[in-house]
């Protein structure tokens, strides 16, 4: 037997691709401070953390793959443990993803499973790295309204925890609350995403013709964002044409766009995977007026907003705006849906984030505060059975100042080929 180390050993022992964390350490510090000072508010002692965003938030760590509908052999345990009174969180990871976690977290502390004849599984390996910390028992929360981990691995965890004496609480808002306030360079990043939307939207204005499928449309967009510096969004960019207009959750197919038909297309641009959404209204030549209007109707709302939005604004005197508009301009009883959500950190398969608002949820005393990030969708739909109309924008609030991002015009765009 050769005395040489393994490939798999040398490369798992010295294998370490630059480093690539999108913030200062000073801020991941800060991040974790706000989230320990939570769950003592919330009298959480442990909080283990399982979302593909809250461990991008805490750490930096991004993967591909998540396990998270994987097959049974492979659950999806591995994690971010944060304990209310020690100042570094322990990371759990896999073997197979140790050089993933050596540069892309900074962690200081990121513990291997590897499978041996002794171990029974990875999360009891887990419980008992966090006994071995006296991290327990005591109250542990855990995510529970992520789709990562399953319900299945979820109670499993939860169980070992609760025989090693612990109370488990969901523990889901935590960071969720934390991470909705963005630091300025989390808001620079949002702006460079809206950045990349437009290159997205511009590269549709430039190709998107007649004969050309949905998907063709779909690829020059992503292409062009690619090329921008642009990553994949949480949600599947949207183009949808003709009676598919309808439908705003659609997916783009190889339905190809016709001459007269109305198209959406809906976007975020994402830059360090923060996201910033625009979506708009294209028309394959000259549309009907009647259209026209409804979508030039619903585009107006954003001259609105443009005029009412100002730091600690108000969410209920925003909402009761807007439904005035819409009731001034008559269109009202034609909305799929007007208002708005959370952007900010996303991962497949959604982008919408905790906070929504509009007129049919109570704001009580609820401001948009500074550090807010929003989008905006004014959605209606048109006449003669035309689909309808998608408009969307991404709101910031700061301390100075309150704005809408992009320069793509709101109105429907007309495409003349």
């Amino acid at each position: 037997m050769s005395s040489e180390n393994s490939a798999k050993e040398m490369v798992l022992k010295y294998s370490s691709p630059p480093k690539e964390i999108p913030f200062s350490v000073n801020e991941y510090r800060e991040r974790l401070n706000r989230v320990r000072k939570l769950m003592a508010q919330e009298k959480i002692d442990l909080l283990f953390l399982s979302a593909p965003a809250s461990l991008f938030y805490i750490s930096g760590y991004q993967a591909e793959w998540y396990q998270s509908q994987s097959p049974k052999i492979w659950p999806p345990a591995s994690g971010i443990a944060i304990h209310v009174d020690h100042d570094n969180f322990i990371d759990f990871d896999t073997e197979e993803e140790e050089i993933l976690a050596r540069y892309t977290s900074i962690s200081s502390d990121t513990r291997i499973y590897r499978e041996t004849a002794e171990t029974t599984g990875m999360l009891s390996w887990i419980v008992q790295e966090l006994k071995k910390e006296e991290w327990l028992p005591g109250t542990a929360g855990l995510e529970m309204w992520s789709y990562r981990p399953n319900r299945a691995v979820s109670e499993m965890f939860q169980s070992a925890l609760e025989k090693e004496g612990c109370r488990v609480i969901d523990g889901t808002d935590i960071v969720r609350e934390v991470r909705a306030i963005k630091s300025p360079q989390e808001i620079a990043y949002v702006e460079k995403a809206a950045k990349i939307a437009e290159v997205g939207h511009k590269a549709a204005i430039e190709t998107m013709r007649p004969g050309m499928t949905e998907l063709d449309v779909y690829g020059e967009i992503v292409n062009a964002m690619a090329k921008a510096g642009g990553e994949n969004p949480a949600i599947p960019v949207l183009v949808t044409s003709g009676p598919k207009c309808a439908c705003l959750h659609a997916l783009a197919s190889r339905k190809k766009i016709e001459k007269g038909e109305i198209v959406n297309i809906d976007v975020c641009g994402v830059f360090n995977r923060y996201h910033a959404n625009m979506a708009r209204t294209y028309s394959m030549g000259k549309p009907n007026p009647d259209v026209a209007r409804v979508v030039e109707l619903s585009a107006g709302a954003f001259d609105v907003i443009a005029e009412l939005i100002r730091p600690n604004l108000p969410v209920g005197e925003f909402n009761e705006r807007m439904k005035a508009y819409y009731q001034e301009t008559d269109i009202l009883r034609d909305a799929w849906w007007f208002g708005g959500y959370e952007l900010g950190i996303a991962f497949p398969p959604d982008w919408v984030g905790e906070f929504v608002y509009d007129v049919n949820i109570d704001a009580g005393d609820q401001l948009f505060v500074p550090g807010t990030v929003v989008n905006y969708e004014s959605n209606f739909y048109l006449p003669h059975k035309a689909g309808a109309s998608y408009q969307i924008n991404t709101l910031i609030f700061t301390e100075e100042r309150a704005r809408i991002l992009g320069e793509i015009p709101n109105d429907i765009i007309v495409i003349e080929r």
